[in-house]
């Protein structure tokens, strides 16, 4: 690797730790809400709220940034961020969750792979046994894969991790010319317009009856919190280290969900699972001790 951790760094890998507790808590406490609404009308309402409160508050900032670059230095990154949802949400429709969470995170195996095959990046050597022992370690906590068979569902589901892989490769890329605020603001854009033509596509329009409380606390949670600064947390630190890096930290993300999912919805973990948590968790230490190669 050209570009590992080193020291003063911790800050920044902290950023994608506290993203991915934004993301576990978000998990379980979104199951009701997708009860109460389609999926695509709650998603675009998710963007275009966040949308919204981004344009009020650093709007102008933002159009500035964007008079600034071209719209090929945040278009793939934005579309990669995107489709990541979009496709998982619809590869959750066609086949079971739990195959769904393990080939999603894949993307921590994809991410090298297409940082060496569009800009030749080098995969360092010790990382390559972390990977293998993160995936069976993923394997293990997401209901021993579920993978009895291999149809469409998995199909989109792998290409929901590409599309991962892509925001954090093509993201990285596009953040040594542009600040996080404004591809922050560009993917939560992007992600609105998909959001809401997939919301018309397949749900038939915008279906918004939604008067309980909570699931209003949950549609701005998403939007606020999961969306603006879940975003804006993976693009600060892709400033500051390697994609690779963030896609391997982003696995404790899974981990998390289980946790939240075991204190708001009281779901156990199984003994395999507690078990690819523990090697998740000590992958994830281990690859941020690696020096730079």
């Amino acid at each position: 690797m050209k570009k590992e951790l080193r020291a003063g760094t911790g800050f920044f890998c902290m950023l994608i730790i506290l993203q991915s507790i934004i993301y576990g808590f978000g998990d379980p406490i979104s199951k009701a809400a997708y009860e109460a609404m389609p999926v695509y009308s709650l998603l675009s309402l998710r963007y275009i709220i966040a949308m919204a409160i981004i344009l009020l508050f650093a709007g102008k900032k933002v159009w500035t940034g964007l008079k600034q670059y071209h719209i090929k230095d945040w278009l793939l990154p934005s579309v990669c961020m995107a489709l990541s949802y979009i496709l998982n949400n619809i590869g959750l429709q066609l086949t079971a969750a739990t195959s769904v969470a393990f080939l999603r995170s894949l993307s921590v195996v994809i991410t090298p792979i297409l940082a060496w095959l569009v800009y030749r990046k080098s995969i360092n050597k010790k990382l390559i046994p972390i990977l293998i022992f993160i995936v069976i370690g993923l394997y293990l906590l997401c209901g021993l894969g579920g993978l009895a068979t291999f149809g469409l569902g998995e199909i989109v589901t792998l290409l929901a991790a590409l599309m991962v892989a892509g925001s954090l490769v093509f993201g990285e890329k596009a953040l040594k010319k542009m600040d996080a605020l404004t591809l922050t603001a560009t993917q939560t854009m992007v992600s609105a317009v998909i959001a809401t033509i997939c919301a018309f596509a397949f749900n038939g329009g915008w279906s918004l009856n939604v008067t309980t409380p909570s699931i209003w606390f949950t549609i701005l949670y998403l939007g606020i919190v999961c969306t603006i600064f879940g975003y804006l947390l993976q693009n600060i630190a892709l400033q500051k280290i390697p994609d690779r890096t963030v896609a391997l930290l982003q696995c404790s993300c899974p981990v998390l969900t289980a946790a939240f999912s075991f204190l708001i919805l009281g779901e156990m973990l199984s003994t395999p699972g507690i078990i690819g948590a523990i090697i998740i968790l000590i992958c994830v230490s281990a690859a941020t001790l690696l020096k730079e190669k």
